[in-house]
């Protein structure tokens, strides 16, 4: 049930409209996903259809048991909101692929793997969740897409803007919100709503802003998004934002057949107009005038810990790059991190409470040193450096469930399991059985 006063909020904001849009929240929600590079061909059931506004985003005429799906497991594909994919138009005409980019509210991932996709091998992004039962299926994303160029922190807003000062060329705030673009999908959403919670929402969102001003560096972007409809959530915290903290509203470039509509500041995305749920997005960039006054990086006083040298060029043979890579040791696990970022990525573990840093690469095991299970997803994985075994569907089912493994002809010792040529993760023959590497806390639990 759509309550009564959200109803009366929408033809006060959009008139006669909003019949329209009331209608289409009580239609089917559509299935969308955005695939990763690790994905050479887009095999689904069904009639397959682009996002417009996003080069590797598809509508899935049938909604498939994503659970049942190895590659899903693998992180070839994420599925996301379609609308939200719109973070790409912004990105893509304001921010540098080799800038510093923070997630501020970002579990479960879905924008932070957009955003660490765009930034690629050049940029660094900082992905942060502030409720801790949020953060570690945020990192188990992160991990499972792969790129290795991603920080995720369990931090404040405050606490970023007290600590790393004029440090970001962006920061996207993915806002808690009231949740009105969610409607069609999540009853939840309906039930909690009230007049009286979007108010709470708006203060509660001006809070964040405010909060994690600092962080942003004069003349960077901040991108500010709701799954809401709104002005009180949306326009009028944009324009809040440029008169009280100092920035300019910008324009995104669309094409007009997408069904996009500009409100007095940013762009909505109503079901009614476009094929998605709703959703909100404005970019502002803030005044350059006030003077860059940087947090100073500082080197660690300690030294990093490092592995026993023996180890260092093993675990360098299992990367294809591996100048590109700087190690970081602690308590026997070794982690990859971008060479580029080193000195920002090693202040900033003395700043801010990380989650995971990159990658885990190595663990010491006895007397050597093993994968960690992230190596599998990265991309820069050397393949070549593990005997691969091809499984079928449901050895693979098997094995993401954490079950025991019986498979012929594996050879003895570590091994890379796979499924349609992606890595799903180790695995351990020590003659009489097969040992499943597969992180416990990853299985599947429900089919």
């Amino acid at each position: 049930m759509i309550p009564v006063e959200f109803i009366e909020s929408m033809h006060q904001q959009l008139g006669a409209e909003a019949d329209l849009l009331i209608k289409a929240l009580e239609t089917e929600p559509v299935t969308s996903i955005r695939l990763n590079s690790k994905l050479d061909v887009l095999t689904f059931e069904g009639d397959t259809d682009e996002v417009p506004w996003h080069l590797d985003g598809y509508y899935l005429s049938i909604r498939p048991q994503f659970t049942l799906d190895p590659l899903f497991h693998a992180g070839c594909y994420y599925v996301q909101e379609a609308s939200s994919m719109f973070i790409q138009q912004a990105l893509e005409q304001y921010v540098d692929p080799s800038s510093i980019v923070l997630d501020l509210c970002a579990a479960p991932g879905g924008k932070s793997t957009l955003i660490s996709e765009y930034l690629g091998r050049d940029g660094l992004l900082l992905s942060n969740e502030v409720v801790r039962q949020r953060v570690f299926i945020l990192s188990e994303n992160i991990q499972k897409w792969g790129n290795g160029n991603t920080v995720v922190t369990h931090n404040t807003a405050a606490e970023y803007g007290e600590r790393c000062k004029h440090l970001f060329d962006c920061i996207l705030v993915d806002a808690p919100c009231s949740g009105e673009g969610m409607f069609r999908k999540d009853e939840q959403a309906r039930s909690e709503w009230s007049l009286k919670a979007v108010k709470q929402c708006a203060e509660r969102q001006r809070s964040i802003l405010m909060d994690v001003w600092d962080a942003l560096k004069p003349g960077g972007i901040m991108i500010y998004s709701t799954c809401t409809f709104n002005a009180e959530e949306n326009e009028k915290n944009v324009e809040w934002m440029a008169e009280t903290l100092g920035a300019s509203v910008l324009p995104i470039d669309h094409d007009p057949n997408w069904g996009i509509t500009e409100g007095r500041v940013g762009y909505h995305f109503y079901p009614d107009k476009v094929k998605g749920e709703g959703f909100y997005l404005c970019a502002l960039r803030k005044h350059a005038d006030e003077p860059l006054d940087q947090t100073r990086i500082k080197t660690p006083k300690k030294e990093a810990a490092m592995p026993h040298p023996e180890y260092l060029p093993v675990m360098r043979s299992w990367l294809q790059h591996p100048d590109d890579w700087a190690i970081r040791y602690s308590d026997r696990f070794a982690m990859a991190y971008p060479m580029k970022y080193k000195e920002i990525i090693d202040w900033l573990s003395t700043q801010l409470t990380c989650i995971s840093t990159g990658f885990g690469l190595g663990e010491e095991r006895g007397k050597g040193i093993a994968p960690q299970h992230s190596l599998s997803m990265i991309k820069d994985l050397r393949k070549e450096a593990f005997p691969n075994v091809a499984l079928t569907r449901e050895q693979a089912l098997s094995y993401l469930r954490t079950e025991a493994l019986s498979l012929n002809d594996v050879p003895l010792g570590l091994v890379l399991l796979t499924y349609e040529g992606v890595p799903l993760g180790f695995a351990k023959n020590v003659g009489n059985r097969l040992n499943n590497l597969y992180p416990n806390e990853w299985r599947i639990r429900k089919l």
